[in-house]
């Protein structure tokens, strides 16, 4: 039996955590399906994307652990995980969902699943706001000279 990982995110500006993630996401399992959050969806969680939905499927599907990519859907975060049925769902450290509550709404939608908290990466310090910040505090130092 193949062993499907699922992972969620918005990987607006990737960055060394986002690679951490999905490769850890990835020795879960056999399979890895990332579902990237529409530019909707990133408004609502985080913020205005700065890159659209399409262009950030492609990059995530194009990193060494991903085996696809896939747009999440705008109505309704289970829709993916019925279709898909992984057998392991991946959350980041920072990822606002309770790994019993979405185990139990997977299990009641007949995709029951298996939530795996993972971890931060050592010593990350460039997350998308953080990288955001540092390009505006210097360029703001350039403003100055």
């Amino acid at each position: 039996m193949v062993v499907r990982v699922m992972a969620t995110g918005v990987f607006d500006l990737l960055h060394p955590g986002h690679i951490y993630f999905l490769t850890e996401a990835k020795k879960l399992g056999d399979e890895l399906i990332v579902v990237v959050a529409r530019d909707q969806t990133a408004r609502r969680l985080k913020h205005e994307p700065y890159v659209p939905e399409q262009l950030r499927r492609e990059m995530v599907e194009a990193l060494k652990p991903v085996d696809r990519a896939v747009l999440g859907s705008t109505t309704d975060i289970y829709e993916t995980v019925v279709r898909e049925q992984p057998s392991i769902i991946a959350l980041g450290y920072n990822q606002v969902w309770n790994e019993q509550e979405v185990e139990r709404e997977c299990a009641r939608r007949g995709a029951p699943l298996t939530v795996v908290r993972i971890g931060r990466r050592p010593h990350d310090e460039l997350a998308t706001r953080r990288i955001v910040e540092r390009i505006l505090e210097r360029t703001r130092g350039e403003e100055r000279k």
